[in-house]
């Protein structure tokens, strides 16, 4: 079954807790939400894998599938997100293609990547229970937040620079954060 990789053609924001570079105790993630076109490639790669998976169960007619990995927020939004391990972290690297290792680089909510990913099926092991997950093949980094001042297949940090291209924004050898201006003045 060939792989079909989505990737963002316009960079994301990423919303809610984010360990995309370094663990937290339940390892890393990733969560942003994409618009409704994406979710419609998605959804119509989602109809073709889960057909493979339905021809590996043990009893189709037991079966129970899964909802599908992401989740309707407010109009043409979806919520995803991804996690991952050492084993699976896919190469995540700045506008320019260099990869960025400094896990103290503030990657968190508010920050704009691009991403690269697909849809898999699985099977859990009781033969019964399937679905799909995403799994992250790369990421851009495009600007880091203000605030802050997958099988990952065989992608290196090169193919992962030309599948995105080269950006305006974020590069790792010259960080250029910009403080944070809180202009509404809360009055309590």
């Amino acid at each position: 079954m060939p792989r079909n990789i989505i990737k963002t053609d316009q960079p994301v924001v990423l919303e809610g807790y984010q360990a995309v570079l370094k663990p937290s105790k339940f390892g890393f993630s990733l969560a942003t939400t994409l618009c409704s076109d994406l979710i419609k490639k998605l959804h119509d790669d989602r109809i073709e894998t889960l057909k493979w998976a339905e021809s590996k169960l043990k009893n189709p007619k037991r079966s129970v599938c899964k909802p599908e990995p992401w989740e309707e927020v407010s109009d043409d939004r979806y919520k995803v997100k991804f996690s991952y391990n050492d084993e699976t972290k896919p190469p995540i690297v700045d506008t320019e293609g260099t990869p960025i290792t400094d896990e103290s680089t503030p990657l968190y909510a508010g920050s704009t990547v691009k991403v690269a990913f697909y849809q898999k099926p699985y099977i859990l092991k009781d033969g019964v229970t399937y679905g799909t997950s995403l799994k992250l093949v790369g990421v851009q980094v495009v600007s880091l937040s203000s605030a802050a001042g997958t099988d990952a297949g065989n992608l290196s940090s090169e193919d992962v620079a030309q599948l995105f291209g080269n950006t305006k924004g974020y590069k790792a050898a010259e960080p250029n954060v910009v403080p944070a201006t809180d202009t509404d003045e809360v009055d309590f």
